[in-house]
């Protein structure tokens, strides 16, 4: 059996990951894809966002940080993987690695040349950056993780340039260029990307990365900032949309410049749809998940991730958006 070929997609928090593995998986391409999907904390919410069909294989891993504790569950799963491809229990053509927007990809692609099974299985393929041109001049700037990313990406793709003017999305690509000058940049509107220029691009390039990273297949240290942290809401009690609307614009003026990024899926009185929150900083916005199922319980899940994050106020003023039995009446 010829190597399976795999992709790296990274990007910091909020860069529309997701997004763009969506619009992959939808893609009319012929090929089955197994995704495994990394998220920073204790729950996940993007494998329910993610389009399925039948026997779709999507693995998910959130027990931390991919780059970090688990990367030998990564190793696992891949072996996992290979033996139900091998047995013919699961058929899938190449691998997407979605890792958490606070992973440095550097010891996630070492594991493609340091495991002698994985290496003898599985291609690194590419490494896919996503870059949120709204906020990544400042997440450059302050985070280590997000300048590795862009190091180490045979594909920039940049998002949200809607929200930026063209001289701000001018400096942001000449700053990429100086950072990465191999890697082409492209634009990834709401995940509209050209395909053909990600996948089996046999992008990446041992040698060019060890010119600029001697250490790369022997430097296995990767700390996080110890103020970034995660903090998830859960219930089953469904929110009132209207105190919900009233609670979020007060607690993105004051906290918003913490709260790198922020996720859930929501249960919204009267609603019959899930709702699906998104947000990084102060931008915030909401859309129409699929339909909760006659028997499925409606729980609504909220992951926040965020430096020195304010936990007492954010699960007290949800929980005041609630809807009580008093409040029903």
């Amino acid at each position: 059996m010829s190597l399976i070929p795999v992709t790296i997609l990274t990007g910091f928090l909020g860069s529309g990951k997701t997004t763009l593995l969506n619009r992959i998986l939808k893609e009319n391409h012929g090929q089955r894809i197994a995704v495994i999907e990394n998220e920073f904390g204790e729950t996940g919410i993007d494998n329910e966002l993610l389009v399925r069909d039948e026997g779709e294989q999507i693995v998910e891993m959130n027990n931390g940080c991919i780059c970090c504790t688990v990367r030998g569950d990564l190793i696992r799963i891949l072996g996992e993987l290979y033996a139900k491809r091998s047995a013919g229990t699961l058929v899938f053509d190449r691998v997407i690695i979605e890792t958490t927007g606070l992973a440095d990809p550097a010891p996630v692609a070492q594991t493609f040349f340091v495991d002698d099974e994985i290496s003898g299985r599985y291609l690194l393929d590419a490494i896919v950056t996503l870059v949120d041109a709204k906020h990544a001049m400042s997440q450059l700037d302050e985070h280590h993780e997000a300048q590795e990313q862009v190091g180490f990406a045979d594909r920039i793709l940049l998002s949200k340039t809607d929200l930026v003017s063209t001289e701000e999305v001018s400096a942001l690509e000449q700053r990429l260029k100086r950072m990465n000058p191999r890697a082409p940049i492209l634009a990834a509107h709401f995940g509209e990307a050209p395909i053909d220029k990600l996948l089996d691009i046999r992008g990446f390039n041992l040698n060019a990365i060890l010119e600029i990273e001697p250490d790369f297949l022997t430097d296995v240290e990767h700390e996080h900032d110890d103020d970034v942290s995660s903090f998830v809401f859960r219930t089953e009690q469904p929110f009132d949309a209207a105190r919900l609307e009233d609670f979020w614009g007060p607690l993105l003026q004051i906290y918003g410049p913490k709260l790198m990024r922020y996720k859930g899926v929501l249960s919204i009185a009267g609603v019959e749809r899930r709702v699906v929150l998104q947000g990084v900083h102060m931008l915030m916005g909401t859309e129409q998940g699929a339909a909760w199922k006659a028997q499925e319980k409606r729980e609504s899940r909220v992951v926040f991730i965020g430096q020195h994050l304010p936990k007492d106020i954010l699960s007290q003023g949800l929980e005041q958006c609630l809807v009580t039995a008093r409040s029903a009446l």
